[in-house]
């Protein structure tokens, strides 16, 4: 982890945070937004560990040293550089160990052997562990209601997770990941395991279109648990799913067979999402 990503501010985090998301967590209250921020510096720190080029040991060793501060952290030791801006946010919002630990473990399965069309099982563990454990975290900021945030972070964080790999198909190629799974694979008639076949099969707009299709259903389902949540307490999230549902759906228009244009967010959808939930 770089000095730059340890000193990370609440004041200078949004320069790093992706558009969609500093667009999302700007309409917060300032102590939910600072706390937001430092939450996502943590994750995209760890993220960074699981994606740079370093060996599998350094990465993992890496890795170690947040579990281990975060262990501290909670057990009232030793405050690091890694975690002294967690301090306040886990004291304010009661904001749960076992989330902290379980994004690391998230970006360990990609450190420990790069997924490569998983079981639908090892899938779904990875998008509970890498997006869903982060929307664990972040509901209790926002103050959604216990049970209504768990199960909004279920669906809403496998969304956000399954429109990141059916959009970034060929970046994680070229890491040598591929996170279709096996048995959406196989059920195309694809049984070559190179991901330059896979990627280059006439089938592979099938799979992706029935994992869209399953995606489509996790966006309709925390819609639904976001109508019954205050207004306030769901902006963010709520504009994080028009942002990225948006994604989804130009992807299901584009299709998957190669050459596949880049698809990200449009600015027209930003801006639907900000004025739809009242912001300005």
């Amino acid at each position: 982890m770089s000095a730059e990503v340890e000193t990370l501010s609440a004041e200078e985090a949004p320069a790093a945070a992706s558009s969609s998301f500093y667009a999302a967590m700007r309409m917060l209250p300032r102590e939910q937004r600072e706390a937001m921020y430092h939450v996502y510096a943590f994750c995209r720190a760890v993220d960074d560990i699981a994606d740079n080029s370093g060996s599998r040991e350094v990465r993992l060793s890496d890795l170690d040293r947040y579990r281990n501060d975060i262990g501290q952290l909670y057990a009232g030791g030793r405050v690091t550089s890694r975690t002294r801006d967690l301090v306040g946010p886990v004291r304010q919002y009661g904001l749960l160990k076992d989330d902290f630990i379980a994004v690391i473990d998230g970006m360990e399965m990609d450190i420990v052997r790069d997924l490569r069309a998983p079981e639908w099982k090892v899938l779904d563990l990875y998008c509970d562990r890498a997006a869903s454990a982060v929307g664990r975290l972040s509901v209790r900021i926002f103050g959604i209601a216990e049970t209504q945030g768990i199960e909004l972070s279920h669906h809403l964080g496998r969304a956000l997770q399954l429109t990141n790999i059916l959009r970034d198909i060929d970046e994680d190629a070229s890491m040598g990941r591929l996170y279709l799974p096996k048995e959406a694979l196989r059920d195309a008639g694809i049984t070559d395991t190179s991901i330059d076949a896979i990627l280059a099969s006439p089938a592979l707009d099938y799979v992706c279109r029935g994992i869209a299709e399953k995606t489509r259903k996790y966006y309709d389902r925390s819609e639904a648990i976001m109508a019954h949540c205050p207004r306030r307490t769901v902006r963010s999230p709520r504009m994080m799913a028009t942002v990225y549902r948006g994604i989804l759906e130009k992807l299901i228009a584009r299709g998957w067979r190669a050459p596949r244009v880049d698809v990200r967010r449009s600015k027209r959808t930003v801006l639907w999402a900000v004025l739809r939930d009242g912001i300005f």
